[in-house]
């Protein structure tokens, strides 16, 4: 099992505010656990969370010039 991070601690892994984090689990944007009214994020739902935004990037063919 993964180790689970607070949201302070999720917030420095992303290099993000806290509030950020916050909002994603307000949204449901990012899976996380409840224990007990606290809330828990773990390393894998980071990465899944990472791994889901990440777009990739364009290659544009270079055009040959009429000589």
């Amino acid at each position: 099992m993964d180790p689970l991070l607070t949201v302070e601690e999720a917030a420095d892994l992303l290099h993000t505010s806290v509030r950020f984090v916050r909002r994603l689990i307000a949204e449901r944007r990012i899976e996380f656990v409840k224990v007990g009214r606290h809330v828990r994020i773990t390393e894998s739902a980071l990465i899944t969370f990472v791994l889901a935004g990440t777009v990739a990037p364009i290659t544009i063919p270079k055009q040959r010039r009429a000589a």
